[in-house]
């Protein structure tokens, strides 16, 4: 990264009068071959601007470059500029920077402390936490991290889907057939049993809508029985979904969910009239959108409040208490529409900071090309996929590696990390195929295969006896270099992350890197080397801490044996 900017600073100098820094900078590419340098500026552009073919402007250029010691050459080629590093003295300053900074390495300023809040995962209180649930809280959870690489404090959300009429049916249903201590014993299951009796009775007899509906009005006048049912159900729900989180490695700064709200959206209903842009229709009250778009709608005809008016309560609430300027929402696609009316209505009511809210959607989670779906009670739980996960991985190294040490930790790191990986490698806007035997493979493009490359550059080191020091590297090898302009690499990864709301960006990181340094480690007699050992342990100590720090920001824990 910081060598690609000396380039475009260099070229800034001859170009200054015809193009900026930023536009220099994003010019330059990385040649596919090293026979055609380390970076090569395209000429075309140029071409219009001095009425030259971009040959013969290449030519010129590559003459008048006065390049800094770190690069060894210049040459002109078919219209661009290419530029080498010198291997030797770079390869020693990135090595040495990635081992003095360990896991500070790659990261950016851009945030310069400024808060981001992000609201993720966001499960229905008393139904399963299913693999429908994954993908946001496993995208939310990896752009929190990488938000906070890129130098912002992160607020973490969740959320909660707490509040609406489907809690009076389950107090409804838990009044006519309810257990108390069955529901202690496994709430969400026996709650969705009594949340999908109540719905196939409901299909003979009509009442028990009427009913449903009732405890509903209870609860949001404040009976007492009402709300101690309702929070038993959060606080089962809760303590269900943390064992989850806790096997995900995922944790959150606010857990308060849409009836923390409940009292808080008459203000908004007041501001938008103030604001003069509520509208009656049929007896609602809406707020017109942008040309193409529905309005808003913001009070039904029966006087009751929306998810909208409870999300525009909600970014409110979030930018008064945390100062933030800039939200994400990582939640699906289906709800695109929803989020575009809300930015638009804020956008409406004068908040600049509107405009730092973004929407971060993604595709579903398919088994056998459909998607999972809760269908009469029937979901795939998180929770036994990851246990399965877990005890298949456990089998792998009862077969492969008995002895290992801390087998149940480590089987524990790579089955959960097998399933976050798995996700986290698609771009988030593309549907993702569930395979466990797929994610578990400790070869291609998995998680076990980032992490077992880890490990192997552990145990190399550890075989090796290596003693952290940077003072006398020497790389002469030309074998070495691939690896270190991979390790150039990550902090460009993290940017590009994070620019992108793009967790992937990271995850094809370290699967390059990792392939790259095994291309390397087949190659090259490491610990039998007696000249250059002491360099060729650095190398290897510095791609097991940036496969460390790129697992770190999906998420993925890192063992040190396997």
């Amino acid at each position: 990264m910081e060598y690609q900017l000396l380039f475009a600073e260099v070229l800034y100098k001859e170009l200054k009068d015809e193009l900026d820094l930023e536009k220099i900078f994003k010019l330059i590419e990385k040649p596919k071959h090293s026979e055609m340098g380390d970076f090569a500026f395209p000429c075309f552009e140029l071409a219009k601007i001095f009425r030259k073919a971009p040959n013969q402007i290449a030519l010129e250029l590559a003459e008048q470059l006065e390049m800094p010691p770190l690069f060894e050459k210049v040459q002109a080629v078919s219209g661009y500029v290419n530029v080498f590093l010198a291997q030797e003295e770079v390869s020693a300053s990135v090595v040495a920077d990635v081992i003095q900074s360990k896991a500070h390495y790659g990261k950016q300023d851009h945030g310069n402390g400024e808060v981001i809040t992000i609201d993720f995962s966001s499960p229905n209180i008393a139904k399963p936490f299913s693999m429908g649930h994954l993908r946001s809280t496993v995208i939310g959870h990896s752009l929190a991290r990488i938000s906070e690489k890129n130098g912002f404090e992160v607020v973490r959300i969740n959320h909660l889907g707490d509040w609406g009429t489907q809690f009076g049916k389950l107090i409804a249903a838990y009044k006519l057939w309810g257990d108390e201590e069955k529901i202690r014993e496994n709430p969400i299951k026996e709650l969705l049993t009594l949340y999908v009796k109540f719905h196939d009775e409901a299909e003979h007899d009509e009442s028990l809508i009427d009913e449903g509906r009732l405890w509903f009005k209870r609860l949001e006048d404040g009976d007492q029985e009402a709300r101690d049912l309702w929070e038993w159900f959060r606080d089962e729900s809760l303590k269900k979904f943390n064992s989850i989180y806790e096997l995900l490695g995922v944790s959150f700064d606010s857990t308060q969910g849409e009836a923390f709200y409940n009292d808080k959206m008459e203000r908004v209903v007041q501001l938008l009239e103030k604001k003069q842009l509520l509208k009656e229709s049929d007896g609602a009250l809406v707020v017109e959108t942008v040309e193409g778009m529905p309005p808003c709608l913001i009070k039904k005809k029966d006087g009751t409040t929306l998810y909208a008016t409870r999300d525009l309560a909600a970014a409110l609430y979030r930018h008064e208490t945390y100062g933030s300027e800039r939200s994400l929402y990582v939640v699906g696609n289906e709800q695109t529409l929803h989020f575009k009316q809300l930015f638009d209505v804020l956008e409406k009511m004068g908040y600049e900071w509107s405009r730092g809210l973004k929407h971060v959607p993604f595709g579903m989670m398919l088994k056998d090309g459909r998607k999972m779906s809760t269908r009469k009670g029937k979901v795939v739980l998180l929770e036994e996929v990851l246990k399965e996960a877990v005890s298949l991985a456990r089998q792998n190294i009862a077969d492969k590696n008995p002895s290992l040490a801390e087998k149940e930790q480590v089987a524990y790191q790579v089955g959960t990390g097998a399933v976050i990986f798995h996700d986290l490698k698609n771009h988030r806007l593309n549907d993702v195929e569930f395979s466990l035997d797929t994610m578990l493979k400790f070869e291609g493009e998995t998680g076990p295969y980032v992490q077992y490359t880890h490990a192997r550059a552990s145990s190399i080191l550890r075989k090796g006896s290596y003693h952290e020091n940077v003072d006398q590297l020497s790389f002469s090898d030309v074998q070495s270099w691939p690896v270190v302009k991979s390790l150039m690499d990550f902090p460009d990864a993290v940017k590009r992350a994070f620019e992108g709301n793009d967790p992937s960006q990271v995850a094809k990181y370290v699967l390059d890197l990792a392939k790259t340094f095994n291309q390397y480690y087949g190659n090259v007699r490491i610990l039998d080397a007696v000249e250059g050992r002491q360099t060729k342990l650095s190398l290897v100590h510095a791609v097991q801490v940036v496969l460390k720090e790129g697992l770190h920001l999906l998420g993925v824990e890192a063992p040190e044996e396997m």
